[in-house]
């Protein structure tokens, strides 16, 4: 396996197409690196441990390099082709370089429909939140009072019911809030209630 690697990479590096790969090619690499990892495992301290450890880092480098020409050189027959070359590609390239494909093409379709002008203004997005609280009248709160909070953790910014930002906040911060929000810090045991008097 190490030979069939090293052809491999060897070729990638000198030509600049791609180069063809069997389909299993990845599969058979993967058993051949565990492979190796299990006789390390067996033999402890000796020459052949050490010549399997170089083999194993020859190895990884070569692969490394051979996955990072391979894919510059499929995303650039992609780009340009507008095609998958699954003739070259290993199983696992070919389905990865699928989902690349389409997503290239349809780039390609709506650059030449906007170009032409083609394209519709989107509608506006509608977005909805719902919660499992109560809304503030319900809650016998003023929309406008307020209420004073020690944090029990700490939280990132907030926007208040009054559409003011609050925080971030740290654990045994002290704010008042509008009551709605404090409510639900409460609610979701992040702050505790503190009497004002």
């Amino acid at each position: 396996m190490y030979n069939q690697l090293y052809a491999a990479w060897r070729r990638e590096i000198d030509d600049a197409s791609l180069g063809g790969l069997p389909p299993d090619f990845y599969g058979k690499i993967s058993d051949y690196l565990l492979h190796i990892n299990d006789e390390n495992k067996l033999d402890q301290k000796s020459v052949k441990l050490n010549l399997l450890e170089h083999e194993a880092q020859n190895v990884k480098v070569m692969l490394q390099e051979l996955l990072d020409l391979r894919y510059k050189k499929i995303i650039k027959s992609i780009t340009k082709k507008q095609r998958v070359p699954v003739e070259l590609l290993t199983t696992q390239e070919t389905k990865m370089a699928e989902t690349f494909a389409t997503f290239s093409e349809e780039y390609q379709k709506f650059r030449k429909d906007l170009e032409q002008g083609q394209i519709a203004s989107p509608s506006p997005i509608k977005v909805v939140i719902k919660t499992d609280t109560k809304p503030a009248a319900t809650l016998n709160t003023p929309a406008h009072k307020r209420l004073t909070v020690r944090f029990a953790k700490n939280i990132p910014a907030i926007m208040g019911a009054d559409m003011k930002s609050y925080g971030p906040f740290n654990a045994e911060d002290v704010a008042s809030l509008p009551a709605l929000n404090a409510q639900i810090l409460v609610k979701q045991g992040l702050a505790v209630l503190i009497e004002v008097s």
